[in-house]
């Protein structure tokens, strides 16, 4: 069982005789102490290990009634592993005349263990032996005693724990603070102090609002006290998670910026005990942040750059919204774009923002001339880092005009290996310009090229084009002559018809270039006549039928001699079909109704119109009420009734 015991041996002897009366008040005394002593006392019979009596206190503490206790034998009281194993420390009590268990469990009437210290004597009371023993309640002491080593045991642990965790923290990749409920740092480890520029030992004590503290937001401006992170977990107790401030006084003068988490801690009675707070440096991820971030603005404006470019041919309207992100984008005072002009060899002002005054629009500079001349005739870079040293004429004279530029860049605008002017930018203040400045300024400066570029090749393509209509136009002009010449008896006729025709086609919606081919179908209505003999074409008389026949053949000839040639195929539309009639009795196709195309059946209106208000050699010229009669009459059968309708309603068909 593991009782501890202390054996002491001492003889016994039976007390004097002495006088009876003396006997009676030594009893007295005895059963006195016996009942009320504060130690359990239990008498055994040292031959059989029955209870001969127990006092008070000892049926207290276990549990017990008199009657129910003495009916036990002592084996029964401690927790023995077995009868067998209480028989053997009954045997140890009754060879020994004294015995002492510093540990023994004795069991309580409700079967709980209770710690005792166990005294035993043994000693001979008249005729018989007996033991007496005496039991002292050590269960308190014991807890307290394993409460004091679990003390110790904790302590001793907590300091091993301290120590490792210090360790721990002092070699985080992050900086802790520990700070005590009124704010006051008790605790900080290196990667802190670093952070917060100060040793820990000057960290000890501050609290939070302390004017060594500059902590700004995202924004960078200044952070309140009572935004401070310990200050957030004091007034709502809560943790809080990733919050982002910035440290002045970081790299460069900048900020170091720190991911902040702080976890409020609280004693057993729910009271605040500390809080902890961690910082983690993120400035190389915000750097990184704020570089997509330009990067992103810079794609941002490319894009607009190009849109404007791409969506626009006004040279004007492209660079003043390039200028507009050069400005913003780089962060410049002042831009302007100087186009180069072949004929004369000089740089001349285009486009400007940011200036205070009109005298850079004066700005007119030869090759190799200035700081934009030397730009573009070496084709590089120029970069005056402080004009108030040097500078050129022309910009001496904008400095005198109250600009007040202390910086300058030229940048070269090359598009397809050939200079088309520069960009200028201008600064009022220094400022220092890493490599992606610069990097986004050439691209800036690309962009210009380019739209400079493309507005050069528009407007030369569209003075090609004007140039190449021109030719086109006053070719048909000259084979409309041609035709008439040959044809005495239509003089005039092709000019007004074609004017007549379209002012009509006008009225029924169509574009201006379908307006050009009906134009050009006009002139070139009777192209087919070229084909036909002078003997029959010029003949005098009436035709004959077989003559009639060849002279239908005018409309097919046209169609021969036009069809191949590409830009006139969307004028065949007249000088194939205008003598198709409405009701499919014309030629060369027996076209009906809708078949004859739109052009087609206004041009017959307006020839009819012209022919029949013209004097002819076999004929005066018909009135006008006359012949809009005859149109009215023919509507329906030789020409589309909508058209004739519309045409005499417009108010056109009056002389």
């Amino acid at each position: 069982m593991g009782i501890g015991k202390h054996k002491t041996e001492t003889a016994f002897s039976p007390g004097a005789p002495e006088v009876e009366q003396l006997i009676r008040n030594a009893e007295l005394r005895y059963r006195h102490l016996f009942e009320l002593a504060r130690e359990g006392i239990l008498m055994l019979n040292a031959e059989t290990g029955s209870i001969d009596d127990v006092n008070p206190y000892l049926l207290d503490i276990l549990g017990y009634s008199r009657e129910e206790f003495v009916a036990k034998k002592f084996w029964e009281l401690a927790a023995f592993k077995d009868s067998e194993d209480g028989r053997r420390y009954f045997l140890e009590l009754q060879n020994s005349e004294s015995i002492r268990y510093e540990n023994m469990p004795l069991k309580t009437k409700d079967g709980r263990l209770l710690q005792v210290e166990f005294v035993s004597n043994a000693y001979r009371l008249g005729c018989e032996m007996v033991i007496q023993c005496t039991i002292r309640d050590i269960s308190d002491s014991k807890r307290a005693e394993a409460a004091l080593l679990a003390k110790e045991q904790a302590r001793l642990s907590l300091i091993e724990n301290l120590e490792a965790h210090w360790l721990l923290i002092e070699n985080l990749p992050v900086g802790v603070i520990i700070h005590a409920p009124d704010t006051q740092i008790v605790l900080s480890n290196s990667e802190a102090s670093q952070l917060l520029g100060m040793s820990s030992v000057q960290m000890l004590g501050k609290v939070a609002g302390d004017p060594d503290w500059r902590f700004v937001r995202e924004d960078g401006a200044k952070l309140p006290v009572d935004e401070f992170p310990v200050n957030r977990v004091i007034a709502t107790g809560h943790v809080l998670k990733a919050f982002v401030m910035g440290i002045a006084g970081g790299s460069a003068g900048g900020y170091t910026w720190v991911l902040v988490n702080a976890y409020p801690e609280f004693d057993s009675g729910e009271r605040l005990r500390q809080i902890v707070v961690t910082l983690a440096d993120i400035s190389d991820i915000k750097s990184a942040e704020e570089k997509i971030r330009r990067h992103l603005e810079h794609l941002t404006a490319l894009v607009e750059i190009d849109r404007a470019i791409n969506f626009s041919f006004d040279l004007n309207l492209s660079l003043t919204t390039l200028l507009t992100h050069v400005i913003v984008q780089l962060g410049v005072d002042a831009a302007d774009v100087l186009l180069f002009n072949s004929a004369s060899q000089t740089l001349e002002f285009v486009a400007g923002r940011g200036f205070h005054n009109k005298s850079i629009e004066f700005a007119r500079q030869s090759m190799g001339e200035g700081y934009a001349g030397r730009a573009a005739q070496e084709r590089s870079i120029v970069h005056i880092p402080d004009l108030a040293l040097e500078h050129d004429n022309f910009l001496g004279k904008l400095l005198l005009a109250g600009e007040h530029f202390v910086s300058y860049h030229g940048v070269p605008l090359i598009a397809k290996g050939q200079v088309v002017g520069v960009l200028e930018v201008f600064q009022r203040a220094h400022i220092m310009h890493d490599e992606e400045w610069l990097d986004f300024l050439k691209a800036l400066a690309d962009q210009a090229a380019i739209a400079i570029d493309n507005v050069t090749l528009f407007d030369n393509l569209q003075r090609s084009n004007r140039e190449l209509f021109q030719a086109y136009d006053a070719t048909i002009e000259g084979w409309s002559r041609a035709l008439e010449l040959r044809d005495n008896e239509t003089q005039g006729h092709t000019e007004r018809v074609t004017a007549l025709t379209i002012k009509l086609a006008r009225l029924f919606g169509l574009s201006d270039a379908e307006l050009v081919q009906v134009r050009w179908g006009a002139l070139l209505h009777d192209i087919g006549k070229m084909g036909i003999p002078d003997r029959i074409l010029l003949k005098q008389d009436t035709l004959s039928e077989a003559e009639w026949i060849e002279m239908k053949k005018h409309t097919v000839f046209a169609y021969e001699m036009l069809s191949h040639i590409r830009y006139l195929r969307s004028a065949l539309d007249i000088p194939y079909a205008h003598h198709e009639k409405w009701d499919g009795s014309g030629y060369p196709l027996g076209l009906k109704g809708e078949q004859i195309p739109l052009a087609a059946r206004i041009f017959a209106v307006a020839d009819v119109w012209d022919a029949l208000r013209s004097d002819r050699i076999y004929r005066t010229s018909w009135s006008v009420e006359k012949v809009r009669e005859h149109l009215r009459s023919l509507a329906g059968t030789h020409f589309d009734p909508h058209v004739v309708q519309v045409c005499l309603d417009s108010g056109i068909l009056v002389d």
